[in-house]
């Protein structure tokens, strides 16, 4: 069984994770000061989301939702990065470039600091792979993450 953690407040986040009977918790990535906190608390399994925030880009910096302290800090608590590739083929061209460009930079920094990252939701194995491939994750990273 799994448990998603939709709420953007720390403490009922925190609550219902100390709440869950389940082995498998899921939190969806909400502002950048929730994921800090969060991640710092740490006791669950997958960081889901993390390149949706609605952060501005700057005109030289891809604000992806996470950088080398949080991937650092999610290493330590033994988290892994999701990743939801059914949400990329619900967007329109525009949305879907910048949303490939932020998973290309999420991946980039995973790969440097040795990061898991998961998949869901994809109809085919072998498509999901290739598009892990091809946005720059390792051979072993991208066998892992389905």
């Amino acid at each position: 069984m799994v448990t998603l953690i939709r709420t953007s407040d720390i403490k009922e986040a925190k609550k219902q994770i100390n709440n869950a009977k389940d082995n498998y918790i899921i939190v969806k990535a909400q502002d950048q000061s929730f994921n800090r906190k969060i991640l710092e608390y740490g006791k669950f399994t997958l960081f889901l989301d993390v390149e949706k925030i609605k952060e501005k880009d700057s005109l030289r910096y891809i604000n992806s939702g996470l950088n080398h302290v949080l991937a650092r800090i999610t290493l330590k608590n033994k988290i892994s990065l999701g990743i939801d590739l059914s949400s990329i083929e619900r967007k329109n061209k525009k949305d879907k470039a910048i949303l490939l460009t932020k998973i290309r930079q999420n991946i980039k920094i995973s790969r440097k600091t040795n990061l898991r990252i998961k998949t869901m939701n994809y109809k085919n194995k072998k498509d999901a792979l290739s598009l892990l491939l091809s946005l720059g994750a390792s051979t072993q990273q991208a066998n892992e993450a389905l």
